[in-house]
């Protein structure tokens, strides 16, 4: 079996595959020794193509959809050409797969505006400069647009078999909802996503289509086209669907998805976002997500179950993926800013990480009036931001060494707090023992 394969299986990225001897089969040794060859990359050949396509449906990528883009840059490194398809045409009717109800239609000009925008994410995921097998990003509107309704109908259409399309998942599942059904739009995408695997055969020599699992139907209907248009074996492989050990949708959180775009999510939530992963889930995610090897992974698993505390597979998660999005730099500060509430260093922290980090800490406002001049005695602040229940007991925390202020050990119980010591002009950051810390705001 091809290294790709092999390295896809063992992520757990392998949901099915075209080139299996009997078709969907859970992932074990057997049904991967089965596997029929994909193309493979040869010296002083061109590289075989692949393609993976994604709607523009909104101006920035989120986490949801990385699994089958960084499985692009997967083949990618392994000698293979990929294509990132926008969907300038296809966005516009909306994929019913995975839908309950149909999507809101976009017009031209902002599905132009997000493929410009989402251009930019995707230089950080698939190298576009790569001297044998540069990545490509194309749109289907370049060759579905020109095709008249007439021409696609009598080119496309007569090639599919209605009975066949109601059988497929994505379309039945829409059917049997009596209420919403599925429009005449949403049920021809799937002929719209089987003239891409054709032009892309024929005009770029593409062989294989990749997708999440719920594109399974639309990637075989464009096999069987291109074998009947050109007479050529033509490949699909899917990917699973990720979800959390709980059973919730992946990528989603309170405050809804999580952007690749710093602007809608910002690099610190982003970094939280991979940090706060559920234990269970944690290492599977590593598989899925990083490009860390197998040793590197295993020698997290071991450290995992014997010290999960430690949050090794936690942290290796959190950095490999935001510094994969949005670099070193902004990865250190998003780092340091987690740290901050317990201890972390506060150089270099910006403002507006500061004022991500009180969405998650224990605020209070304090009257800045109280703290100019010569300020105000240390232990009424502790008092006043509830960490000590009197006078006493913060005299007694503070001599312990028990008392910090802006991450810095205070043992004077004369200490006067002024507003020289607030940060930004603002907030000062209180911490009693390792855990227990409030976020005074000066008014």
């Amino acid at each position: 079996m091809e290294p790709i394969l092999q390295e896809l299986a063992w992520r757990g990225l392998i949901s099915d595959f075209t080139g299996a001897a009997q078709g969907p089969s859970p992932i074990d040794q057997a049904w991967i020794g089965s596997l029929r060859p994909l193309p493979t990359p040869e010296p002083g050949k061109p590289p075989p193509t692949l393609y993976c396509g994604f709607d523009p449906t909104a101006d920035s990528l989120h986490v949801g959809n990385l699994v089958p883009l960084l499985a692009l840059r997967r083949f990618q490194q392994f000698g293979y050409r990929p294509i990132a398809l926008a969907g300038g045409a296809t966005g516009m009717v909306g994929d019913p797969s995975g839908k309950s109800q149909e999507r809101q239609l976009l017009t031209p000009e902002i599905l132009s505006a997000n493929i410009a925008k989402v251009k930019e994410q995707l230089r950080r995921l698939l190298d576009f400069e790569a001297a044998q097998n540069a990545a490509l990003l194309l749109d289907n509107a370049a060759w579905t647009a020109p095709v008249s309704f007439l021409d696609f109908l009598r080119d496309v259409g007569k090639h599919f078999s209605v009975n066949q399309m109601v059988a497929k998942e994505s379309v039945r599942a829409r059917m049997e909802d009596r209420e919403s059904g599925i429009s005449y739009t949403e049920f021809s995408y799937m002929l719209l996503q089987a003239f891409d695997f054709y032009v892309l055969c024929r005009d770029y020599h593409c062989e294989l289509q990749i997708g999440g699992n719920d594109q399974w139907g639309n990637i075989t209907a464009g096999i069987d086209l291109t074998r009947k248009k050109l007479g050529r074996t033509v490949y699909g492989l899917t990917l699973p669907l990720i979800t959390n050990a709980d059973g919730s949708k992946f990528g989603k959180t309170a405050a809804g998805a999580v952007w690749l775009d710093a602007s809608k999510t910002s690099v610190y939530r982003f970094y939280q976002f991979w940090i706060r992963t559920e234990d269970r889930d944690v290492i599977r995610y590593l598989k899925y997500f990083t490009f860390l090897s197998r040793e590197e992974i295993s020698g997290m698993e071991k450290q995992h179950e014997q010290n999960p505390g430690a949050r090794v597979a936690h942290k290796a998660l959190a950095r490999a993926m935001t510094e994969l999005i949005h670099g070193s730099s902004a990865t250190d500060e998003a780092v340091r800013a987690s740290e901050v509430l317990f201890g972390g260093e506060l150089a270099g922290v910006s403002e507006a990480t500061f004022n991500e980090i009180l969405t998650g800490a224990p605020v209070k406002e304090i009257n800045k009036a109280r703290l100019d001049g010569t300020g105000r005695p240390l232990v009424e602040v502790l008092i006043e931001a509830g960490l000590c229940a009197s006078k006493g007991q913060a005299r007694k925390d503070i001599e312990a060494g028990g008392i910090y202020v802006n991450n810095v050990r205070q043992t004077a119980f004369q200490c006067v707090i002024s507003t020289s010591d607030l940060l930004f002009g603002k907030h000062l950051l209180l911490r009693k023992g390792k855990r227990n810390y409030v976020v005074l705001t000066a008014r």
